[in-house]
């Protein structure tokens, strides 16, 4: 089963410095881990010939010797893009908005912070003054013990919202997960 673990924050949070501290503390584990970033940016340069390909095809491909890149020119789910991907762990950086797997949290001490905890947050990582809400806070050069909770904890919903297993949405199920009082078996979809 597929592992996904997200690291929320807003801009100049440290989300970058987290997953990369923490994809290379799972590698060094012996994980096969696979990162997918939110950006609101366009990903293409403008005038290369990708971008010129792709005004007239909607997927273009590069391959270089040293990357390989696939460019749709469309915005793929969250569910598409995974689908991609051969991992253990994949560490989704930014998309606040999802809900369908765990989470952790950079904080930064600002009052917007508390829109962050949605009941999928594992882990916090911020300011040392921070009083979460039953959320562990931990220093941010602290990677083993946020690790070792992606390990444990890491799981993904499919995002259906069929409610073959007894809730609504699938988000109510993730957050009766990360509570401790429900299990990724109660999804009768990832089966």
């Amino acid at each position: 089963m597929l592992k996904v673990a997200g690291i929320v924050g807003y801009k100049n949070s440290g989300k970058t410095t987290l997953t990369r501290a923490l994809a290379h503390e799972l590698i060094a584990r012996g994980r096969d881990v696979a990162v997918i970033k939110h950006t609101s940016h366009q990903l293409d340069l403008p005038g290369k010939d990708t971008a010129v390909l792709g005004k007239s095809v909607g997927q273009v491909g590069i391959i270089s010797p040293q990357e390989s890149a696939l460019f749709w020119k469309k915005s793929l789910s969250l569910e598409d893009m995974l689908s991609y991907l051969e991992a253990d762990i994949v560490l989704v950086e930014g998309f606040k908005e999802e809900k369908t797997y765990p989470k952790i949290a950079c904080l930064r001490g600002e009052p917007d912070d508390a829109d962050l905890f949605d009941g999928l947050l594992v882990a916090a990582v911020g300011p040392e003054d921070y009083a979460g809400e039953g959320v562990p806070l931990f220093d941010r050069d602290d990677v083993i013990p946020i690790a070792d909770l992606v390990e444990q904890k890491a799981f993904k919903l499919p995002n259906l919202d069929c409610g073959d297993c007894g809730y609504e949405r699938c988000y109510d199920l993730a957050r009766e997960i990360v509570a401790g009082t429900g299990s990724v078996e109660d999804c009768v979809c990832v089966h």
